[in-house]
């Protein structure tokens, strides 16, 4: 609704950060009844694509890339370590993919496909990976 409004009142698409802004107010005006942290990315002509982590209490944060849910906590330094900025789309799909695999590993909630989203300029490719086509995690 927000973002239609933005484009009927501009006559344009609104850029990823006014989305992560208006996403933003919509989280701090409802932060005693919100318990969940938002994560907004996307492509546009400004800036290309960015990410945008909103936590709990509503601030807004662009970051080169953003973790969240019940797994989160389980691949912080997998993420801390593999990413790279100059990453290629195979090596970003296979870097979120390996993420969300190890996540799953460690996580009772998490589970069973990757669903995944390639955002460029062209456009939203979406991907099912399922759990046969995971990588095997250590178990110990």
């Amino acid at each position: 609704y927000y973002l239609d409004m933005y484009c009927s009142q501009h006559g344009v698409a609104p850029t990823v950060k006014i989305a992560a802004t208006l996403f933003q107010e919509i989280c701090y005006q409802n932060r005693s009844q919100l318990m969940a942290g938002i994560i907004v990315g996307g492509w546009d002509k400004q800036d290309g694509g960015s990410v945008y982590n909103i936590p709990l209490g509503g601030s807004l944060h662009r970051e080169p890339f953003s973790v969240g849910g019940s797994g989160s906590s389980y691949i912080y330094g997998y993420c801390d370590k593999v990413f790279r900025p100059d990453m290629n789309r195979d090596q970003c799909f296979d870097f979120v993919k390996n993420a969300v695999s190890l996540a799953m590993t460690r996580d009772g909630s998490s589970g069973g496909v990757v669903r995944l989203a390639v955002i460029t300029k062209d456009g939203v490719e979406r991907f099912i990976v399922s759990g046969e086509q995971l990588p095997e995690q250590y178990l110990g």
